[in-house]
């Protein structure tokens, strides 16, 4: 058996014969919204789940859908917007979150001048003229890009991952000034807001038909506010509780096999993995916890591998981002918080606060983890 660990092209995957849970089934879920907003955890398969929908609504691959998707449970009853759709991916983790304004407009206009570059090579043949990039402003560089797809059959739908990457990175800095550059990024008429303004300018048409934006915080979308404020958070949704992810019964179906070709005990696993790793449950309305795909790839491929449980339970590239907890621990009784969580193993807030306008109280600092 192989495991996609750190794979997130879902055709390589589901080609190559690596192990995978089949998620297509959710995409008419999917379809029940235009413009969604979907939070989870670093590293929990939202890259992937982009892949999935990249490889399932595009154009060009229409002809590739039964190699692709003939073995997942949506090629049995594919939507009808299936193969109809130019796609246009951004991915905000590119972005480099340093130096002053002009330097992260810089490169944030340059991430997205790079992908309508890939997208004319991609879609050449489809396209009736080349989309006029403009290499100081990408915000004119999209208008020329929808010019030019006005005079096609086929909207865009545009996908956006980590969105709040590089603004998150900047909105923890602990230094005043890169609280000023945040604030500059999304406020009024910072490069941020102005993008989105943009963007939802674009669906008017319908020539952005179709929006999905991943992320790990609402932090960012809230502070743009009117900016950009057609996104419907879908995060919490009971019958998307395990869009990303593994549930228990997928689990055990794993470790049954690998504790069996070893004669070891099943049960033994599994409760190592449900003590270590938990699982999230991201509605309260959800029955059903799901594990961090990555760090349970992490655990099921050494203990394939050697026949053991790997000797460092916690996978280093899943470790506690140490800015995120200087980003609390600054905050007034954020340090205490942080020891009581240690402590206790647990923190509880009655409910989940907007947190970009709320003041930065338990409330706050506890949905910030959360997200985080």
């Amino acid at each position: 058996m192989k495991f996609p660990y750190g794979i997130c092209d879902f055709k390589e995957i589901v080609t190559k014969d690596y192990y995978y849970c089949d998620r297509s089934g959710h995409i008419p879920l999917l379809e029940r919204g235009k413009f969604q907003l979907f939070l989870r955890p670093r590293r929990f398969g939202k890259s992937l789940l982009l892949s999935m929908l990249m490889n399932y609504y595009d154009v060009a691959k229409k002809d590739q859908f039964q190699e692709i998707f003939g073995n997942l449970k949506i090629s049995a009853e594919p939507t009808p917007l299936r193969n109809s759709y130019f796609i246009l991916p951004w991915d905000f983790s590119c972005v480099d979150p340093f130096g002053t304004v002009e330097d992260i407009k810089k490169a944030l206009h340059n991430h997205i001048n790079d992908c309508i570059k890939n997208f004319m090579r991609y879609y050449q043949d489809l396209l009736p003229e080349k989309v006029e990039i403009e290499p100081q402003n990408a915000v004119s560089s999209i208008q020329s890009l929808i010019s030019i797809v006005r005079m096609t059959p086929y909207p865009i739908y545009l996908l956006i991952d980590e969105y709040d990457n590089f603004a998150n990175e900047v909105m923890m800095g602990v230094q005043y000034e890169k609280q000023k550059t945040y604030q500059a990024l999304v406020y009024e008429e910072g490069p941020l807001k102005t993008l989105f303004k943009t963007i939802k300018f674009s669906t008017k048409e319908s020539l952005f038909d179709r929006i999905f934006i991943t992320g790990v915080s609402p932090v960012v979308m809230s502070d743009l506010t009117s900016g950009y404020n057609i996104d419907e958070n879908i995060t919490l949704e009971s019958d998307l509780n395990d869009l990303c992810g593994f549930n228990e019964e997928e689990i055990k179906i794993i470790v049954n096999l690998i504790t069996t070709e070893y004669n070891q005990d099943a049960d033994d696993a599994m409760e190592l993995m449900r003590t270590c790793y938990d699982g999230y449950l991201f509605s309260l309305d959800a029955d059903t916890r799901i594990y961090n795909p990555t760090m349970a790839l992490y655990f099921l491929k050494a203990f394939q591998r050697h026949g053991k449980y790997p000797r460092e339970i916690l996978d280093a590239n899943l470790a506690t981002d140490n800015a995120k907890l200087q980003y609390i621990a600054q905050i007034p009784a954020g340090r205490s918080l942080l020891l009581n969580i240690i402590e206790k193993g647990f923190v509880a807030v009655p409910r989940l606060v907007k947190i970009s306008d709320h003041s930065k109280d338990k409330a706050f600092m506890t949905s910030f983890l959360y997200y985080f």
